[in-house]
């Protein structure tokens, strides 16, 4: 990774930046010292810390986007409306997403980095690793896939700055909205079918600081360009990178939330996934996780109980 130490503090916009993803972006952008224009929808939802402006909008409309890009040098992109239907979610997360990557490329932004998602690939039982040129999904994937794929596709159409597609799986870390922490032990607790999974099913993970920091890094220009996409983004292109730490199944997932909450676990026999996803690009790249798979699942348990008393 490189960084100047002559070079001005880059400006970085954050859509989402009262998200899961979102805050923490902007926490690691501050601790390297970046400006940051939290974009959100509600006044007073921004992370409050020196260095971070609120700025409140609608970031799918072209005014207000042209507006937060002007001046800026990266662009961080996290917003996906989860929940809602395809047509909100092909607006926003589609939609949205490529109007705002317009304007930052319009406005002669250097780097946008998008949050998407290991979801886009296709992991159906037997396909095996995964890596970045594997295939995506189909159509009948279901709305959160298609569109986060849609919303790649989009952005790599884009040109006139250098884009990184982050591509997590799931993403542990405390917070209200976070689905693996609370939303997900929430059904497992709540519903007898939730507690019901295949212990052996592949479960590809990585900590949300472990992500912020990778994207804060891209954002503020520390990791090295590269014509390769093996060793960095290539410059004016559209570099896709999974983000995963180490593999693990869904027994000690599905074991450390059942513990927790004081309820039994139910294991079946299906046909499942059980490649890796494998994240040597990003490895390459200079990231390496921080939280292992111990401090994550401690994390949960406690967060659990915790909430429980």
């Amino acid at each position: 990774m490189t960084e100047s130490s002559t070079s001005p503090a880059p400006v970085v916009v954050v859509t989402g930046a009262n998200g899961l993803v979102g805050s923490h972006v902007c926490a690691a952008l501050v601790e390297r010292g970046a400006s940051v224009r939290a974009v959100v929808r509600r006044l007073g939802t921004a992370p409050a810390l020196p260095g971070v402006e609120e700025r409140v909008g609608d970031f799918t409309e072209p005014d207000f986007a042209a507006r937060e890009v002007e001046g800026a040098t990266a662009v961080v992109t996290t917003v996906h409306p989860m929940g809602k239907d395809l047509v909100a979610q092909y607006r926003v997360g589609v939609e949205g997403t490529a109007t705002f990557a317009r304007a930052a490329a319009k406005a002669g932004v250097e780097r946008l980095v998008h949050i998407s998602t290991a979801a886009v690939y296709d992991r159906s039982p037997g396909t095996g690793d995964v890596t970045e040129s594997s295939p995506l999904v189909g159509d009948n994937a279901g709305d959160y896939p298609v569109t986060k794929r849609d919303a790649d596709a989009a952005l790599a159409e884009i040109e006139g700055t250098t884009r990184v597609l982050l591509r997590p799986p799931a993403i542990l870390g405390p917070g209200e909205t976070s689905i693996w922490n609370t939303l997900r032990p929430a059904e497992v607790r709540d519903d007898p079918d939730a507690r019901r999974v295949n212990p052996d099913k592949t479960f590809p993970w990585v900590h949300v600081a472990d992500l912020a920091a990778f994207a804060a890094d891209l954002a503020c220009g520390r990791v090295s360009p590269s014509e390769d996409p093996t060793t960095g983004p290539v410059p004016g292109g559209c570099t896709p990178v999974n983000v995963a730490a180490g593999p693990a199944t869904w027994r000690v997932y599905h074991q450390t939330v059942t513990s927790a909450l004081g309820v039994e676990p139910e294991w079946e026999e299906t046909p499942v996934w059980t490649g890796q996803l494998r994240a040597e690009r990003a490895i390459a790249w200079g990231w390496g996780p921080r939280v292992d798979l111990a401090q994550a699942l401690a994390e949960i348990g406690e967060g659990l109980r915790e909430e429980s008393r």
